[in-house]
C-alpha cells in the first residue's frame, strides 16, 4: 500500500486545518446549544471543553492508538465511523480539527447525514466508493442538486459544512476512508435517524403532510430501528 496510515492520517489533519476559515464574529459554537444562565454554580458547559492546567499536561493527552484496527461492519448499513475527536482526544481542544476512519463491508453505506460544524475532506484508502452531496434548496419549484463521484484508492472528495452526503461500498472488497473535520466536534445528523427515530417521536400527521405521504407510511417508519453507525 503506497501510503501509509501515519503519513494519511497527517495529511488529513492539515487539509482540515487549512479548510478551517479565520473570521470576525462569534465563534461558532462546539455543541448544539449552550443556554446562558447568570448563576456560575449551574454551570455546566462552555463553548468547548473547560482547559487543563498546562504544568499537568502530559504526551497522553496529545495521543490516541487504535485507526490502524478495523471496525466492526456486522450491522445494518454494513459501516461503522470511528472518531477521534475531542470527547476522545483532550488535546484537539481549540484546535478546530478531528479524524474518523470509515469501514464499509460489501455494499455498505453510510447513509445521508450531515456534520452541522464542520466540513469534511474524504481519503479513499481501499476499495471503491459511490460518494455525493446534496445542495441547499436552490429557490420555489426547483430541485436541489446531486453532486456524485466514484472514488479509488487515493482519490479525495471534500463535502462541504452542513450539507447532508453519503457513501456507498460499490466495489468487490470491504473498503476503508479517512476523513479530516475542521472542527474538534463536527456532530453528525443521520437524516432517517433523526426524522423517524427521534424520541419523542415527531407527530405522524405532520410527517405525512410534510412528506406527502400516506400515515400508514410514516407509522411503519417510525417503527423502525434506525441504526447509528457511529
Amino acid at each position: 500500500m503506497a501510503l501509509s496510515l501515519k503519513f494519511l492520517v497527517v495529511t488529513i489533519a492539515i487539509l482540515a486545518l487549512a479548510s478551517s476559515p479565520s473570521t470576525a464574529s462569534d465563534p461558532s459554537p462546539l455543541q448544539d446549544f449552550c443556554v446562558a444562565v447568570n448563576d456560575s454554580k449551574a454551570t455546566v458547559f462552555v463553548n468547548g471543553k473547560v482547559c487543563k492546567d498546562p504544568k499537568l499536561v502530559t504526551a497522553d493527552d496529545f495521543f490516541r492508538s487504535g485507526l490502524n484496527k478495523p471496525g466492526n461492519t456486522s450491522n445494518q448499513l454494513g459501516s461503522v465511523v470511528t472518531a477521534v475527536n475531542v470527547n476522545n482526544l483532550p488535546g484537539l481542544n481549540t484546535l478546530g480539527i478531528s479524524v474518523a476512519r470509515i469501514d464499509f463491508a460489501r455494499r455498505g453505506l453510510n447513509p445521508p447525514h450531515t456534520h452541522p460544524r464542520g466540513t469534511e475532506v474524504l481519503v479513499v484508502l481501499k476499495g471503491r466508493l459511490y460518494v455525493g452531496f446534496v445542495l441547499s434548496n436552490p429557490g420555489p419549484n426547483m430541485k436541489n442538486k446531486l453532486l456524485t463521484k466514484i472514488l479509488n484508492p487515493g482519490d479525495v472528495f471534500v463535502f462541504p459544512q452542513g450539507l447532508v452526503h453519503f457513501q456507498l461500498n460499490v466495489g468487490k472488497t470491504n473498503a476503508i476512508a479517512f476523513a479530516g473535520l475542521s472542527s474538534q466536534n463536527p456532530g453528525v445528523i443521520t437524516i432517517a435517524n433523526a426524522v423517524f427515530g427521534s424520541d419523542p417521536p415527531i407527530n405522524d400527521n405532520f410527517l405525512a403532510k410534510a412528506f406527502q405521504v400516506d400515515k400508514k407510511v410514516i407509522d411503519h417508519l417510525q417503527e423502525q430501528f434506525w441504526w447509528d453507525n457511529n
